[in-house]
């Protein structure tokens, strides 16, 4: 006689699911930059980053992603951290302007809050035409020291977050707030031509 065999079933263990990107269509009408860079990290895959990108294209984010990864583009401004320009906030708000932009943009209390509202912020989208001033060959009649004044001046206006994407922008950095790569950039915006900008 032969004995069946008895199959025994086993729990299957429930998958972890992880959240689904946001759509790619979820920001409102003419976002901030920073927006569209954190919709843009949150793909899981290349090609639905270049979709994100190519969707929200605008030439205040293809300036942006040309200072930061283009060699050939020469920042003026000195690399690093912002220091805060006025003495009477030094003596009130401890840091740098850097980190008092990274402390506001987290949503904590800064030395750069201009009002409650918010009032008087301006964003990369309105402001991406000046950005010539901090590179070479852009605005060579500048002082140093007059270009970092105006540069401290833009960072104090703009929203928290894109001040502190413009900081990382300048030294070439913002894949350290984003994961979006050159390549990423690259096949969104075929139309760029990279090199040759000194």
């Amino acid at each position: 006689m032969t004995q069946a065999k008895t199959t025994r079933k086993s729990k299957a263990t429930p998958k972890k699911r992880t959240p689904a990107a946001p759509a790619i269509d979820s920001l409102p009408i003419n976002p901030f930059i920073y927006e569209i860079l954190d919709l843009t990290a949150k793909q899981k895959t290349n090609p639905k980053k270049v979709q994100v990108l190519q969707h929200y294209a605008d030439d205040s984010v293809k300036s942006l992603m040309i200072w930061n990864f283009d060699d050939t583009v020469i920042s003026l401004l000195p690399e690093g951290e912002v220091p805060y320009g006025d003495l009477k906030d030094q003596n009130v708000y401890s840091g740098s302007l850097s980190e008092n932009l990274s402390m506001e943009a987290r949503g904590g209390e800064a030395a750069t809050r201009q009002d409650l509202q918010g009032q008087g912020r301006t964003s990369l989208r309105r402001e991406w035409q000046n950005l010539y001033n901090y590179v070479q060959g852009g605005n060579n009649s500048l002082s140093g020291i007059r270009r970092e004044m105006m540069f401290i001046n833009l960072l104090e206006g703009l929203h928290p977050r894109e001040a502190e994407l413009l900081v990382k922008v300048k030294d070439g950095k913002m894949e350290d707030l984003y994961n979006v790569s050159f390549d990423n950039v690259k096949d969104a915006y075929p139309d760029i031509t990279w090199g040759n900008r000194s």
